[in-house]
């Protein structure tokens, strides 16, 4: 049996009306936006935008790594962004716990020792955000007429605040 196929099936109903064939990968709305891996976010529809229209990049707590500078730097040059939105959210595990409580967490799900794993938690959201818009903004290959925004989505209301 195909653990899989539920989502497959889906897949399968998902492509009989598939639009997207020979689309270019563009970003239509000119959107990148770095928000957490949390299934409570939709990043598209929360700023009223469809598939197509921006390059999403996701990760535990939003953060701005390296590789998500390597994808804003594509979308900038590449793929018609000229909008950064930096978004983590409300009620985060990587902004609401410690590195010790995450460790202990996942080791007793995983029934093993986990000390060697870090889970880059975020002591201050706020100011990890400010510092995260700030690495963006000042990138060399991110040019001053890219707008970089940092906002804290509110999983609660689905309402975004900007802060920087």
């Amino acid at each position: 049996m195909n653990t899989f196929e539920d989502l497959l099936s889906a897949n399968r109903e998902f492509a009989t009306d598939f639009a997207f064939g020979g689309f270019d990968g563009i970003a239509k709305a000119g959107v990148a936006i770095v928000t957490c891996m949390d299934s409570r976010i939709d990043p598209l529809r929360m700023i009223g935008l469809q598939a197509g229209d921006a390059k999403i990049f996701r990760n535990p707590g939003g953060r701005v790594t390296e590789a998500a500078l390597e994808a804003i730097v594509l979308a900038v040059h590449l793929l018609n962004v000229d909008r950064v939105l930096v978004v983590p959210h409300t009620r985060c595990a990587v902004a609401s716990n410690t590195e010790e409580v995450l460790r202990e967490k996942v080791a007793e799900s995983a029934g093993t020792d986990v000390t060697w794993q870090r889970f880059h938690v975020i002591e201050d959201q706020v100011a990890t955000l400010g510092l995260d818009v700030h690495r963006v903004a000042s990138h060399p290959l991110v040019p001053d007429s890219v707008q970089v925004g940092g906002f804290v989505y509110d999983v609660d209301t689905g309402l975004l605040e900007q802060k920087y």
